[in-house]
């Protein structure tokens, strides 16, 4: 069985529920994120799923140096804490830089490290440091066998979340090895899929990332299948005219069935939603 790691006060791993981690790629100002944040809850307490509110407060790794990154790091925690407050909601965002964790961790209540940045051992031990769970993608370089090295930066696991995010396949695609899943959660560490970047394509419109989110529903439905602990997937009410990642993000209106359907695969599987 896996550890149990604890966000606030949600628990993933073990046999616990699906948690969902959700939100907006990047931060695009304060009334829109508290109406999504206001959205999602919502839906997920209809639903009796928990739920950790995600957004960006810079998007370091952009494909355009004119790509919109976000407010930045003061700003973008002052609206995550908005979102605390007001809807009593764990939030998560993604750290670059050492320098940032500190004020980061005052804020939020679990650290994500970005998948290009899933091997440096200064962020994941500064991240560590905090004392906060650690959410690690896992690059699109590295086999799943190979988080052990991550494990071994983070508190040798405690706190520890690993999130699949896909592979890189040729050139501007990814995909997803759905054995992964087990593997990593065979280690002992809580899983979860990212649904919404495991269906871009990096640089794929040229000058920034495309995107196949018609297949998120399939891939959403497999990964449940395979038994993982949270469920990580970018939202937005209208994907066409965000300002990052639009092509793979999910229709905010479209998420409620969506969750629907995984629920029942869930509850299908044996106790605690694994095979």
């Amino acid at each position: 069985m896996t550890r149990i790691v604890e966000v606030s006060d949600i628990k993933i791993g073990g046999d616990g529920p699906l948690v969902l981690i959700a939100g907006p790629c990047v931060i695009e100002g304060l009334d829109q994120t508290l109406t999504m944040a206001e959205r999602l809850v919502k839906t997920c307490t209809g639903l009796g799923i928990p739920i950790i509110f995600k957004s960006s407060f810079d998007k370091a790794n952009r494909t355009s140096a004119d790509s919109f990154r976000g407010p930045g790091l003061e700003r973008g925690l002052e609206v995550l804490a908005a979102v605390k407050d007001e809807f009593d909601l764990p939030v998560t965002s993604d750290v670059h830089d050492v320098q940032d964790m500190k004020l980061a961790a005052e804020v939020l209540d679990l650290i994500q490290i970005p998948a290009f940045l899933c091997r440096q051992t200064s962020l994941l031990e500064a991240a560590a440091g905090t004392g906060l769970p650690v959410n690690v993608k896992k690059g699109q370089f590295l086999a799943p066998w190979d988080v052990r090295g991550i494990i071994g930066k983070v508190r040798d696991g405690e706190g520890l979340l690993i999130t699949e995010r896909g592979s890189s396949f040729g050139y501007n695609n990814l995909v997803v090895d759905f054995r992964s899943l087990p593997v990593i959660r065979d280690l002992g560490i809580p899983v979860v899929y990212d649904a919404t970047h495991s269906l871009q394509l990096p640089g794929g419109l040229g000058d920034r990332s495309g995107g196949m989110r018609q297949y998120i529903p399939h891939l959403c439905r497999a990964a449940v299948a395979c038994g993982i602990d949270a469920l990580f997937m970018e939202v937005h009410p209208e994907p066409d005219s965000a300002p990052c990642d639009g092509p793979n993000m999910w229709p905010l209106d479209q998420l409620e069935d969506l969750l629907i359907s995984l629920q029942a695969i869930r509850n299908a599987l044996s106790p605690g939603g694994h095979p």
